[in-house]
């Protein structure tokens, strides 16, 4: 059975960058598709479909997960580790989006299966542009596997 794969999956804990994300995601990748969860547990239980999200289908996975890693209740690198640790899951593309610039923290997200990291830009215009080409490249350019269950 082959999976449905559409949308984005943003893990974003700061409302600031949660709305210009979704703006721009919507405005200029034409996507609507976009699932917001606040902290990593949440979006565990969104991806393994548990807790509030047990009626979704856990085949329905996005195109790309946007993760930021400072998040409440479980940590951006946690929730990587446990995508790739599930055989659903794993090959689901997972951007790092954080303010840390830090060697160490881009280093780990790499090392723990990150397909990308890019550092949140401060300006409200160079957010707007990365978050622009972001969407670009992984919903229109990327071509991703045929995940299969």
């Amino acid at each position: 059975m082959t999976p449905n794969r559409s949308g984005v999956l943003l893990v974003e804990d700061d409302p600031n960058d949660e709305f210009l994300t979704c703006r721009v995601l919507n405005k200029e990748a034409s996507l609507t598709d976009v699932v917001v969860c606040r902290d990593g547990a949440e979006a565990l239980d969104y991806l393994f479909a548990r807790g509030a999200y047990s009626g979704r289908n856990v085949l329905d996975l996005p195109l790309v997960i946007l993760l930021d890693l400072n998040l409440p209740k479980i940590g951006g690198l946690d929730v990587l580790k446990a995508i790739r640790a599930d055989e659903r899951t794993r090959l689901v593309p997972v951007v790092i989006m954080s303010s840390s610039s830090e060697e160490g923290d881009r280093l780990v997200g790499y090392q723990n299966g990150a397909n990308s990291y890019v550092v949140k830009p401060v300006l409200v215009d160079q957010f707007t542009e990365a978050v622009k080409q972001l969407g670009l490249y992984w919903l229109m350019v990327n071509v991703s596997p045929n995940i299969r269950s």
